[in-house]
Order: structure tokens, then C-alpha cells, then sequence
């Protein structure tokens, strides 16, 4: 069962939450990835709830957003296992699935293609309306060093040596499975 939220009203949990994880859930081509995050705004953007996530280039969540432009977030609320998120953070989907390693339990949506996660059932449901690559001239000198250094091979789970695309996000439905 679905609580519908207003999303505005859970603003500062959810912006809490992101800032020590939550997932970002993906499908393409009937193949559901999710990846650990701290790095999102929530807002306002053209009159519409708007939440931006932020992706590196080398990652499989990049490929499957831009296969389809739809994407989950969710939040934990209440209890949850935390070790969910130190493996879905460290772990690529393109070696492995996620859901299955985990034995996750996929909702439904109702507004978009990609499932929610009961285990972390504050759910977002979001269809990309804009993206955007960084530039790298445009980072500060100060951000560059500290969350792009070029001496790290970019293709360990933890390289930071490439740059992200933003993804904003619309957020057509919002609300906690129960």
C-alpha cells in the first residue's frame, strides 16, 4: 500500500537522509540498477518539483538513465538495513544485480517505468525533464582538486577522476509504501 505525500513536506528528511544515502533507481532494457547517492538538490524549477541527481560518466547508472530518463529515489524512513546502501555504493550493476545479491522488493510505480524499493520505501518517482554534463573549466580550481583528481584510475567503483551530468528530475509521485 501507498501513502501519497507532498513531497515539500518531507523536504528536510529527504534532504537529510541524501546527505548520508539514498538510491537512485534506474531501468533499462527490463534491467533495474540502483546506486547509492549524496549528492541531489530538491526544488523548485518551471513551476515543478524538481530532483536533480548527479551521475559520474563511467558509471552503468549514467547508461541506463540515458537509455530511459525515468529514475526512483528512495529514501530510508524508519528502520532499514544500512549496509543496503554501503553496497549498493560500492558495487557496480554492470557485474552485478543489486536487487537480486540483496534480495530487494521492488514496488510498482505508478507514474513512471522504474520501481521503488520497500526497504527504503519514501519513494520519488522522477522523468527527466533536463541534463546537463559539467564542464570542467566552469568547477572551481578548490572543487576540481578535492572531487576530481586525475591520479585515480577511473575505472575503480570509487574513481572520481571523471565528471557528472546532471539529471533533473520531475517529480510526478511521491509517497511511502506501507
Amino acid at each position: 500500500m501507498k501513502k501519497q505525500i507532498d513531497v515539500l513536506d518531507y523536504a528536510t528528511q529527504i534532504m537529510k537522509e541524501l546527505s548520508t544515502g539514498v538510491l537512485l533507481t534506474t531501468k533499462a532494457e527490463d534491467k533495474v540498477n540502483t546506486m547509492t547517492i549524496s549528492w541531489g538538490t530538491l526544488g523548485i524549477e518551471w513551476g515543478k518539483p524538481i530532483f536533480t541527481v548527479f551521475v559520474r560518466e563511467n558509471r552503468f547508472t549514467k547508461a541506463q538513465l540515458d537509455k530511459n530518463p525515468e529514475f526512483t529515489i528512495n529514501v530510508p524512513y524508519g528502520e532499514f538495513k544500512k549496509a543496503i546502501l554501503g553496497f549498493c555504493g560500492t558495487t557496480s550493476g554492470k557485474a552485478v544485480d543489486k536487487i537480486k545479491e540483496l534480495n530487494l522488493n521492488l514496488e510498482e510505480s505508478e507514474q513512471v517505468s522504474v520501481p521503488g524499493i520497500k526497504e527504503l520505501p519514501l519513494t520519488l518517482e522522477c522523468k527527466v525533464v533536463y541534463k546537463q554534463k559539467q564542464e570542467e573549466r566552469e568547477v572551481t580550481p578548490a572543487n576540481r582538486e578535492a572531487f576530481y583528481p586525475q591520479d585515480v584510475d577511473s575505472s575503480f567503483h570509487g574513481a572520481n577522476r571523471d565528471y557528472h551530468t546532471a539529471y533533473y528530475g520531475e517529480i510526478v509521485g511521491a509517497y511511502i509504501i506501507e
